[in-house]
């Protein structure tokens, strides 16, 4: 799949064997068992006024992307929500530099934070660019951290959830939630 940066594995053998009518049909039966959860994350992403897409837009967007792929594999429903938060993710920052053709910087740029209630973050168009940005630079340090993060923030998963998505121990994912924070506070506040 080509959801960017998704690890959505090769399609499984089983897969490889469907025709692209029941891919599409286990794609929508998989979607359609995520779209309340889904939904409620979009809304909870789009909770600022400056909302570049409702979150009914978003959510479909999404699935558009995903849906351009019927074939890829996914392991689980955790695993599942995971792909659907990148591909959110994704839809996020391209209708934010849609958005926003101008460069971002100088004083007006926004803080961004990465606390668990991400109900209290509203996030601009250029909040939305500077997370991309930043989350892309870590990826060259710390993928995992990066994944770990997008499951907490654009999934909405729990420490023990995404430590269970990325098939590590409770303890070693708050540690690197901790340390991801701290890296993308510091990227976000220097401001390159």
């Amino acid at each position: 799949m080509t959801v960017e940066g998704s690890d959505a594995g090769p399609q499984s053998e089983a897969a490889e064997g469907m025709d692209t009518d029941a891919a599409r049909e286990r794609l929508d039966e998989m979607f359609n068992l995520a779209y309340a959860e889904l939904h409620r994350l979009a809304a909870i992403l789009q909770h600022s006024s400056n909302a570049t897409l409702g979150p009914t837009a978003l959510v479909n967007e999404a699935w558009l992307k995903l849906s351009a792929y019927p074939g890829f594999h996914w392991e689980s429903p955790l695993h599942f929500r995971r792909i659907a938060a990148r591909a959110m993710r994704q839809v996020l920052v391209e209708a934010a530099r849609n958005r926003t053709a101008e460069k971002r910087g100088g004083v007006d740029r926004e803080m961004v934070t990465l606390e668990p209630d991400i109900a209290a973050t509203a996030m601009t168009a250029d909040a939305i660019l500077s997370l991309n940005e930043a989350l892309e630079a870590l990826a060259t340090v710390s993928p995992r951290q990066v994944r770990l993060i997008e499951l907490r923030f654009f999934a909405g998963l729990d420490v023990a959830e995404a430590a269970a998505a990325l098939g590590v121990s409770e303890a070693t994912a708050q540690r690197e939630w901790r340390a991801g924070k701290a890296w993308l506070a510091h990227r976000l506040s220097q401001g390159d």
